[in-house]
Order: C-alpha cells, then structure tokens, then sequence
C-alpha cells in the first residue's frame, strides 16, 4: 500500500474519535439551552457517524501537503476538493443545512472563502518561517 495512503488512514484513525465527543458536547450544550430539544437515536447515530467521517478526513487530508513530487496546486486541488465533499456531505446528511441550491450556494461560498484565507495564512506563516531559518543558517555558516 502507498506510504501516503498508510498515513492518510492512520492519520483519521488517530484523530477521527473527537468528532463524536465534539458531537456530544455540542448536543450537550443545546439540550441545556435549547427548550425542548431532542433527537432521535437514529439522529444521534447518523450525527457521530458523519462527523467520525468528517474528523477522518479531516485529519487525512493533511497528506497532500507532504506529497513532494505533486504540484501545489494538485496537492491544493485534492485537498481541497476531499474537505469540502465531506464538510457538504456532513452538514446535508444532518440537516444542518437544507438542501436548497441557494442554500448549498452560500455554503459553499463560505466555504471557499474560509478555505483560502486559511490556506493563505498557514503559506505565509510557513513562508515566513523559512526565511527566518536560512537566514539563521547563514549566520551559522
């Protein structure tokens, strides 16, 4: 099997069991504030199901940055592309959001924007890094 496949799966393995505990802090808290809320197990199932999904991903995901011989923009294409599968796919299956194109539209127009500026921030921060490492090994050198 791929080394990147192997690190993909390990990856959302070692991370994907916070995603039900987030599930049921969250319900937790709406259950305390929220008058008269309740689900149904089915609900609660589908919830910590898709978001043991999501949390997977999420953490998996992070192997496209690692993947040397692959351009930015394929590794960014992949990565991308997986998250906001599983982030849609996650909150339509919920009913977090209807499904309504306008709906789905909005979503994903956030979704996009969010991406790229966390994207950007985490490049420049990198970038900024590794400045500030060679300059220190030419000081050494």
């Amino acid at each position: 099997m791929n080394k990147y496949v192997k690190a993909f799966f390990h990856r959302g393995m070692m991370f994907g069991g916070f995603g039900p505990i987030v599930v049921g802090i969250v319900y937790a808290i709406l259950e305390k504030t929220v008058p008269a809320f309740s689900l149904s197990g089915g609900q609660v199932l589908i919830a910590v199901c898709s978001v043991y999904l999501l949390v997977f991903v999420q953490a998996g995901v992070s192997v496209f940055n690692q993947i040397e011989h692959w351009p930015i923009a394929k590794s960014l294409l992949c990565h991308f592309v997986l998250l906001y599968a599983a982030y849609v796919g996650c909150y339509l299956l919920n009913d977090w959001i209807p499904f309504k194109a306008e709906i789905v539209g909005i979503f994903t127009a956030i979704f996009v924007v969010c991406y790229f500026v966390i994207w950007l921030t985490v490049y420049l921060i990198v970038k900024g890094t590794e400045k500030r490492l060679n300059r220190n090994l030419r000081r050494l050198g």
